[in-house]
């Protein structure tokens, strides 16, 4: 491919390097590290003039410290003449601060947006965001891509019993995301309904839908602290579920998130690779990882080449 350079941040360097082996790239030359008063240094050490530039640089780790990289990374190549830029985030930062849900809240989420186009981002390219609305604070194009298809992929070549399963939201917000997996696999749905009285602190749970005899399979767009799941699997194991599967697209895993999982009622807690897992792996049998690398690098390969994105939004790329 001529004229495309793909940078990595240092938040991702595995998953960038599996983006460039798909498309047969050589990842650019960039480093970036920290000044001794622990401002942010990028040097890009090639040239981008005039080139169609991906920068893979995902919400994780030092959130703030990789968020600041990413925006130096756009602006330096975007001053080098760059025709365009383009940041793959493949977990949005600040994705869950979108709305004003109390009095003074920020709404980040905005801010964020508005940050990335100032950086001078031409276009964004994420992954099942928190809130599809996101895409609406930005006045630049934004693909939100989906790891529905990978899921519906990773359940029927590894839950032999996948046509007598409920797929379960394990809260109201999710319920879309939810019926659109249970359409496809043509099995029934169900929700929890769960009050929260702070943030990362779950209240009550009340379970709508049967789950009695059946595999319950709890699916989400991310998981933390892991409070709400290992809740939810409590309560379908309790209303008679046979086994209990989660599947996450971002696995976040913060505080008491692995001893929660290692603990709680799961046959496995399976995530994708916008996130780092190795770590979590070694500390948790449970966690699968299923590699979504190839989407986002067809999803680069279609926005460089002008070609539609949307075949990616119900198939995998083989």
């Amino acid at each position: 491919m001529p004229n495309i350079k793909i940078f990595s941040g240092s938040s991702h360097p595995d998953l960038s390097q599996k983006i460039a082996d798909r498309l047969g790239l050589e990842l650019g030359k960039v480093v970036t590290k920290k000044f001794s008063n622990q401002e942010t240094c990028v040097e890009i050490g090639e040239s981008v003039r005039g080139e169609d530039v991906y920068i893979v640089q995902s919400g994780c780790g030092e959130i703030n410290d990789n968020l600041m990289e990413l925006l130096i990374m756009i602006n330096a190549c975007k001053i080098a003449s760059a025709s365009r830029v383009t940041a793959v985030i493949p977990c949005f930062p600040y994705a869950r601060q979108d709305k004003k849900d109390k009095s003074r809240a920020p709404i980040s989420a905005k801010l964020v947006a508005n940050m990335l186009s100032v950086a001078a981002a031409d276009h964004i390219i994420t992954m099942d965001l928190h809130a599809s609305q996101i895409q609406g604070f930005f006045d630049i194009p934004v693909d939100n891509l989906y790891a529905e298809p990978a899921v519906l992929k990773w359940i029927k070549e590894n839950i032999n019993e996948w046509k007598n399963c409920t797929i379960v939201s394990p809260d109201a917000g999710g319920a879309k995301r939810v019926t659109s997996i249970a359409d496809r696999l043509n099995v029934d749905f169900a929700l929890i309904h769960k009050e929260r009285k702070k943030a990362n602190e779950v209240d009550r749970m009340v379970l709508v839908g049967d789950v009695k005899d059946r595999v319950a399979i709890l699916v989400d767009d991310m998981a933390d602290t892991c409070g709400t799941i290992c809740h939810a699997a409590d309560k379908l194991v309790s209303a008679g579920a046979t086994k209990v599967y989660a599947i996450l697209t971002h696995g976040i895993f913060s505080g008491p998130a692995i001893s929660r999982i290692n603990n709680a009622n799961f046959e496995a807690v399976v995530v994708t690779n916008t996130i780092p897992q190795e770590d979590k792996i070694k500390h948790c049998s449970k966690i699968q990882v299923i590699d979504i690398s190839m989407i986002l690098a067809e999803a680069i390969r279609r926005t460089h080449n002008g070609e539609s994105v949307s075949y990616l939004f119900s198939h995998v790329p083989l």
